[in-house]
This record gives structure tokens, C-alpha cells and sequence, in this order.
């Protein structure tokens, strides 16, 4: 929990007092608008009651929205000038809320908790929420991307451990694609997903972006490197050029065997546990991503587990304070709540959503479940994509031109060279807006 200074403890009680009132005080409270997106808008009600209960002057009113609408509506929401007083945002959308001036930066309120408490999170993703020197959000769960994998499929292809250089995976799944017919591969990478060939890029050391992030930067040698390794996977036929919409139930697939290894994130350790057969239960696992140093070690030095993961993304979703709301106290209180380390396991159990303090991963839910081990690991190796409002645009690009060179529609440099084209269409007016000295 965080310990506040004996000035700011004595406002906190002054303030919930006077919200009270001195009568019953019940009709006198305080309610904070809160939005929250998907499932955790639903869940995180039941943490409340003990947020209530602290702060007896002060309701939470939760709107659920579906995170297929979360963005528009928060857009909406500020052009209208209804924020709600505290928010959820994924944390790829800070820049653009930034760039709004709609969230309130947080740094003078977070100067009242101990180092330790900001040294809690996880720092990849805490980076995320910081802008030009400035923290805008807490985050509140973390996601990210790793293997999960078929132990019995892998260690029936000699590999009983799971390899951790891209060098000993490629040569993992190479075995289980002979293993199998041509319907069977060995891995499954939907092929309008962006995050794998920016997570191999992000290996590699690639920037994406150049030039203060005024323009693409997608023909320098190291990404095209591992945009080449990814196209290479469907090339050599161990992945299938599918996207999502394609694979009628991932699930039943993986459990029949059609592919052994998919790339996802944390949500998946729910789903797999829900979906796939109880026979099917002790053989799937987690591992970290390999990167791409020292290819050439050996197999018995592979499984040493000596090596690091590799990078991965930094994702998740973050809470926020409205700029304009005159409830920015209370709403302040909220966050600082479910920042706590004990609600975040909480909130996991309720949830599945993996903490962003580092602490909240000693519960014993989280220290029992094996799956979620591999996710503790790659966690402390991650990087976040470019801190710009139009990265979703950026990225959906990434995906368009990734699937027409996996089809063999354009050629690897042919693809490269138009997503640079179009991204720099895209920053143009970020270009614009720094050459008049302005802050995108």
C-alpha cells in the first residue's frame, strides 16, 4: 500500500470529512465517473465496496463499455466535453490523449509516494505511460506476447525443453513441420497481426520510426532483416498464411495438433485452460521469446536456460484522470486504490489480467499458476512502440503490407518501401506541427 506524508494523510481525512457532510452524508457524496472497458468493467465493481468503505464520502459509478467503442467514445467524450473523472486507456492511446491535453499529468500527485512504489512496476510498461519527462497514467494490468506451446508435440520433435534462441526454435519447428502432413505446421501466426514482425524488428534494434519520428524508417537493414525472418516462417511452409477470421476455432486446432506453437498474450492462459481437453491440460505451456544472439549455440546449451528472453511488446491498459474534471481528488483517490498491489491481485484473480506492480506477483494465485511464469520473465523484457498519437494508423499499415508480401503480392522490398510511403503520408502532419515549433 502507499504510505502518504502526514500533511497529505490529514487533507485526504479533511477532505473525506467534508464530503461527508455533517448530517447522514450518504446523499452528500461525491460520485466519481468511471469508465473501464470490456470484462474489467464488469469486475472491477467488486473491489469498491472496500474503496467505499475507506472513503465514506465518496461513490464510484462504473460505465461498461465494449472495447470495440472504447475509443470513439472516449474521442466523443472529449469533443463534447463529458470525460468521465477517471478512465482506462490502453496504454498504446496515452500519446493521443496526451496530444488532446484530456488527461491531467500525474507526476505532482505521485511525488507523495515513496520511490519504491513507482520502482514496483514493471519498467517497460511504466515507460509507457511517461511522455516528454511526464507521467500521465498508472498502469493497471499488463499484457504482452510469448510462445505458448504443445511440450508433448515438441518433445516428440527431440525437444524437450523449450529452445531459447530463434536458432534452436526455427530448428523445433522444422521438425514438427515433418512430423506432420501438409495440413499440419508448426506454428500459427495470423497474418493480420502486426505485433510479431515489430517485436522481431524491436530484436534486431530497429526504430520503426526516424527523424524525431517524422518518418518511416521501415527499409532500414534491420528491420527488413526481420521482416525477411518473418516472411521466411510462411515461405518455408512451418507457418499458414491465414488471418483470424480464417481459423474457425484456434483452440480445437491446436488441440488436434494442426500447430503446436501460437504467439499471444495473457488472455489465453484463461482461454486455454477453459477450452482445450482436460487430457490435453499438462501438455501446454509458456515460454519467453528467444532473441536473435548467439544463433549458433547448441541445443544442450540452449537448454541450459542461461539465456535471457528477447524483447517483446510493452501492452496493457493504464488508468487516467481527466484534465477538466472537478472531481480530479476523488477520481486521484480511485486510482491510488486500484494501483494498490493487493487489489492488482485481486483483480487478477477476478480477472486474469496480470499485474503491473512486480509485488502483486507474490499472491499465491499468481505464484501457483505455471503458465503464468514464462509472462513474469518476458515482463522484465519489453519495449514499447513509438510514443505517437498516429501508431494505430502506423500499425494497421504494418499488418496491410505484411500480409500482401506473405502472398507473395509484393515483394519484401516492394511492401517496405510503400509502408514507408504511407506512414510518411500519415506524419505529415506531425512534420508539420514541429516545423512550427509545436508539440504534436
Amino acid at each position: 500500500m502507499v504510505m502518504l506524508s502526514p500533511l497529505r494523510l490529514l487533507f485526504i481525512t479533511w477532505f473525506a470529512l467534508w464530503l461527508a457532510g455533517c448530517d447522514s452524508g450518504a446523499g452528500r457524496a461525491v460520485t466519481v465517473e468511471f469508465w473501464a472497458m470490456g470484462q474489467e468493467g464488469e469486475q472491477v465493481k467488486a473491489l469498491l465496496p472496500e474503496f467505499e468503505r475507506r472513503h465514506p464520502g465518496i461513490r464510484v459509478r462504473v460505465q461498461q463499455i465494449p472495447w470495440s467503442a472504447a475509443h470513439e467514445k472516449l474521442l466523443t467524450a472529449h469533443a463534447g466535453d463529458a470525460m468521465p473523472d477517471a478512465f482506462q486507456l490502453g496504454n498504446t492511446w496515452i500519446p493521443e490523449f496526451v496530444a488532446l491535453r484530456a488527461i491531467e499529468p500525474l507526476d505532482p500527485r505521485l511525488r507523495d509516494w515513496p520511490e519504491a512504489a513507482l520502482a514496483d512496476y514493471f519498467p517497460g510498461i511504466l515507460a509507457t505511460n511517461r511522455l516528454a519527462g511526464q507521467t500521465f497514467a498508472l498502469p493497471w494490468y499488463v499484457d504482452t506476447r510469448l510462445f505458448f506451446y504443445r511440450s508433448d508435440l515438441l518433445t516428440a520433435a527431440g525437444f524437450p525443453e523449450p529452445p531459447v534462441t530463434w536458432d534452436g526454435w526455427l530448428r523445433a519447428m522444422t521438425a514438427l513441420k515433418a512430423q506432420g502432413d501438409e495440413k499440419h505446421y508448426a506454428i500459427l501466426l495470423p497474418i493480420d497481426e502486426w505485433q510479431l514482425p515489430v517485436i522481431l524488428a524491436l530484436q534486431r534494434g530497429a526504430t520503426l520510426l526516424r527523424d524525431r519520428d517524422q518518418y518511416g524508417n521501415f527499409r532500414d537493414p534491420r528491420f527488413r532483416d526481420a521482416f525477411t525472418f518473418y516472411l521466411n516462417l510462411f515461405a518455408r511452409g512451418l507457418a499458414p498464411p491465414v488471418g483470424n477470421s480464417q481459423m474457425a476455432n484456434l483452440y480445437r486446432e491446436f488441440a488436434s495438433g494442426t500447430f503446436a506453437i501460437y504467439v499471444s498474450g495473457p488472455w489465453n492462459i484463461g482461454e486455454f485452460g477453459r477450452r482445450l481437453p482436460a487430457a490435453l491440460q499438462p501438455h501446454w505451456n509458456t515460454a519467453p521469446l528467444p532473441d536473435f544472439a548467439d544463433a549458433s549455440l547448441s541445443s544442450p546449451g540452449e537448454r541450459s536456460g542461461a539465456r535471457a528472453a528477447g524483447v517483446s511488446l510493452a501492452g496493457g491498459a493504464s488508468l487516467a484522470l481527466s484534465r477538466n474534471s472537478p472531481r480530479r481528488e476523488a477520481a486521484w483517490l480511485l486510482l491510488e486504490f486500484l494501483a494498490e498491489p493487493e487489489q492488482q491481485a485481486r483483480f487478477y484473480q477476478l480477472t486474469g489480467d496480470l499485474p503491473a506492480r512486480q509485488s502483486a506477483w507474490n499472491d499465491p494465485a499468481l505464484t501457483g499458476n505455471r503458465h503464468a511464469q514464462a509472462f513474469r520473465e518476458q515482463l522484465q523484457h519489453l519495449r514499447a512502440t513509438p510514443p505517437i498519437p498516429e501508431w494505430e494508423r502506423i500499425a494497421s499499415r504494418i499488418a496491410y503490407y505484411a500480409e500482401l508480401a506473405i502472398r507473395q503480392e509484393l515483394s519484401a522490398d516492394e511492401a517496405l518501401a510503400a509502408l514507408d510511403r504511407d506512414v510518411d503520408r500519415i506524419l505529415e502532419k506531425r512534420r508539420w506541427l514541429l516545423s512550427q515549433g509545436l508539440v504534436p
